[in-house]
């Protein structure tokens, strides 16, 4: 009976696994989030006119990325511990003789949801951040022939 229960665990802790491994770059990506803005906020009170702008522009950006990726951290972290309640219900279905699958297979679907949205997330701070790293044109210089 624990084998059974043993093995029957080992998928929700398979999703776990990933889900430790996406909260370990979520937090890479915020860290260096948090640096450019520190280095951001440093620069703000010593630009002016154009470079200013450029700044703020790039200081809100950095926000909606820091946005973002604190959300995506925060459904993580909830889809790991309705994975861990997952578990933790089909122990107690298995050790204890009650019939509990359908409230694990609800939890794990919960997990599942939440893994989801935290991806949607991580994908739009991607996007947030794929468009802070295009060069602005007034630098490209795009009316001059060079």
């Amino acid at each position: 009976m624990i084998v059974q229960t043993i093995q029957l665990a080992l998928t929700p802790v398979f999703v776990l696994v990933a889900i430790g491994n996406i909260l370990n770059i979520l937090s890479t990506r915020l860290g260096r989030v948090v640096d450019r803005a520190r280095l951001l906020q440093e620069r703000h009170g010593t630009t002016q006119g154009m470079e200013h702008d450029i700044v703020v522009s790039e200081l809100r950006l950095v926000n909606r990325r820091m946005t973002l990726i604190t959300q995506a951290v925060r459904f993580m972290v909830l889809s790991a511990l309705a994975i861990g309640v997952t578990v933790a219900v089909l122990f107690l279905s298995g050790l204890g003789g009650m019939d509990w699958h359908a409230a694990a297979a609800v939890t794990f679907l919960a997990a599942i949801v939440l893994l989801l949205v935290a991806l949607v997330l991580f994908l739009r701070e991607t996007q947030v951040a794929a468009d802070a790293l295009r060069i602005p044109s007034d630098y490209l210089e795009l009316h001059r022939h060079i």
